[in-house]
């Protein structure tokens, strides 16, 4: 069991809250355990006891924000079954993300470019998030009768690499206006 499904725990929770705060602004390996200590108000014993070492920290940091996305996208479908309007409102949410006033680029692409390892447990809760977008994508674009779900997919998953980037160093609202088009463009089918 990982330190995110067990039982709800006040300190965990404050730690974990954090460390999402701090690596997200700042970085993950910028952010040292002592620092943690004192902004979560822990001690050394307390954090050990609910993470064995930072790493497993990092690894709840990166799948608490898959379970945020995950939800997300739950609710989202819950009012939501067109398929095509379910992925634009995908895309409304990432470009409500890439303009919003603290946007530090994606905590994802942020997270695997700091642990770059495929071994890494952190790099493979980035690459686990990664591979269930591409499966929701799939999907989508399945039921929506795309020719190609799978190609469409890995084409949307880079769009969105690409515009959390952009969103980062580019002016915002050019990036979300290119990332509609584009996923307009791959969502469209081909005329026979």
């Amino acid at each position: 069991m990982s330190e995110t499904t067990t039982k709800p725990s006040v300190p965990r929770d404050r730690l974990l809250a954090t460390a999402s705060r701090l690596f997200y602004a700042e970085g993950i390996r910028a952010i040292g355990v002592d620092r943690l200590f004192v902004e979560a108000s822990v001690t050394r014993a307390t954090f050990y006891r609910h993470y064995a070492s930072k790493q497993h920290l990092v690894v709840a940091y990166v799948e608490s924000r898959d379970a945020e996305y995950r939800s997300l996208l739950a609710e989202a479908a819950g009012r939501i079954t067109d398929p095509i309007q379910l992925l634009h409102a995908l895309i409304v949410a990432i470009s409500e993300t890439v303009c919003g006033p603290d946007f530090h680029g994606c905590p994802f692409i942020n997270a695997a470019a700091e642990f770059p390892d495929p071994a890494d447990p952190v790099h493979q809760a980035v690459q686990a998030h990664r591979n269930w977008l591409h499966g929701v994508l799939v999907d989508l674009l399945n039921a929506a009768g795309h020719p190609e779900p799978g190609r469409g997919a890995r084409t949307l998953v880079m769009l969105r690499d690409g515009a959390m980037v952009g969103g980062h160093l580019d002016d915002r609202q050019d990036v979300v206006a290119s990332l509609t088009a584009a996923v307009d463009l791959v969502v469209r089918q081909p005329e026979d």
